[in-house]
């Protein structure tokens, strides 16, 4: 059983989360401010009846409040979740059966010895602003990038990158509403669901994948998080967005990107020059030809190609890096048709799913599993029965899978 002060603490985590204000919460449950901040520091007791109400603003369950550790089984969690959000019993159903791969892969892995790795770091941390969420987002990324060795370089198959951190991954038809799902259980780990249904799904879903993974990195203390229009203004929102641009688009990179195509620098240059004869310097100015620097939709077309995102992503994260004022991010935005017309002109951007070789699809789910249960078989730790019946899990031929198994048991 909590104590005042655990359950304040519990309090005061749930309202962060959500981005509001003490004055918020007590104007939404008819509350003096002073109220709150007494609850949130455990000298003053919570009625069965605020509980409730709390729990509600904070789109979390009362019991969840009451924990410990505010853990609760994540398959509970996601059905709630979604039924919350109003998903239809058929897009539940499709969902709860991805969560079931991972809880079969988890299974494997723990009948093999391995565990999950728990060698993910966590950057929790509290978020007092907009401004904060951004600066945690992109310092996260940068410290991200540094410690997966990826330096400046677009990455490319991003499932393949989370799933070597020991995450479940997977792309999945979600409603269009929701374009993502991070999920954090104890017995199978940690794991991430997107959308790939979306308009330009690849360069949306590698967002999403990030996105998530900032989610990991940031909030794995929660069993499930929704990632959702009705959310957006979350301070863990956009703290995971800041760290899915800065991530994707490093400043860096970006920066190098735009002197290749010999944009981004400033209207007047000055160059100091040395005359080795009278051993002085002079001082030269250089102009660019009027209009060469500005960014054009076929540069952002380039810059969304070369790192893997939407025209839209590139736009605004030149637009974060100052490289964009308001008015050229409107008329870029304005070009966006134009600017994706001539990526899939160029064979930059595939017209639609169909059009994506199967190497860059996100398999990564499909291949740990396939690997794990052929493993697990190849060492008589499960039986031929139950390898047949992964197949069907996984939609791939069993007799096949089951032969490449045997084979694999004679070596």
């Amino acid at each position: 059983m909590l104590n005042a002060v655990q359950l304040g603490s519990n309090l005061r985590a749930a309202r962060e989360r959500r981005g509001l204000s003490q004055q918020e919460v007590g104007d939404s449950l008819g509350l003096p401010r002073t109220a709150v901040t007494n609850i949130e520091s455990g000298s003053r007791e919570v009625s069965t009846l605020e509980l409730t109400r709390l729990a509600t603003l904070y789109r979390i369950s009362p019991s969840s409040l009451l924990e410990a550790n505010m853990g609760e089984d994540a398959s509970v969690v996601l059905m709630r979740a979604l039924a919350q959000a109003s998903v239809s019993d058929e897009a539940a159903h499709a969902i709860e059966a991805v969560r079931g791969l991972f809880h079969e892969g988890a299974t494997l892995r723990r009948m093999l010895g391995w565990e999950l790795d728990e060698g993910l770091p966590s950057y929790a941390a509290r978020i007092s602003s907009p401004a904060e969420a951004i600066r945690q987002g992109e310092t996260v990324a940068r410290e991200e990038r540094r410690r997966l060795g990826l330096g400046n370089a677009p990455i490319g198959n991003i499932a393949n990158t989370l799933s070597g951190q020991g995450i479940w991954v997977a792309a999945c038809t979600l409603p269009d509403e929701i374009s993502g799902i991070f999920l954090s259980d104890k017995e199978d780990g940690l794991a991430i669901i997107v959308n790939g249904s979306h308009t330009h799904a690849r360069a949306r879903r590698r967002f999403s994948f990030v996105h998530e993974y900032g989610h990991a990195l940031f909030d794995r203390d929660e069993a499930v998080r929704l990632t959702q229009q009705s959310n957006s203004s979350e301070l863990v929102e956009k703290r995971a967005n800041a760290f899915a641009a800065a991530f994707l688009l490093p400043a860096s990179g970006v920066e190098d990107q735009l002197r290749q195509l010999d944009k981004g620098r400033p209207s007047r240059q000055a160059q100091i020059v040395y005359d080795v004869a009278t051993n002085r310097q002079s001082e030269v100015e250089i102009r660019p030809r009027p209009g060469s620097q500005s960014i054009s939709y076929q540069d952002v077309a380039i810059l969304a190609r070369h790192f893997g995102v939407s025209y839209e992503a590139a736009v605004w994260r030149l637009k974060s890096l100052n490289h964009l004022g308001p008015a050229e991010t409107n008329s870029l935005i304005e070009q966006k048709d134009s600017g994706n017309a001539l990526m899939r002109l160029l064979k930059l951007q595939p017209q639609d799913e169909a059009e994506i070789p199967e190497e860059e699809r996100e398999q990564e789910l499909r291949s740990q599993l396939t690997w794990l249960g052929v493993e697990a078989y190849r060492r008589e730790e499960i039986s031929q029965g139950r390898l047949r019946e992964l197949a069907g899990k996984l939609n791939l031929p069993a007799q096949e899978l089951i032969e490449l198994a045997e084979a694999a048991r004679e070596k």
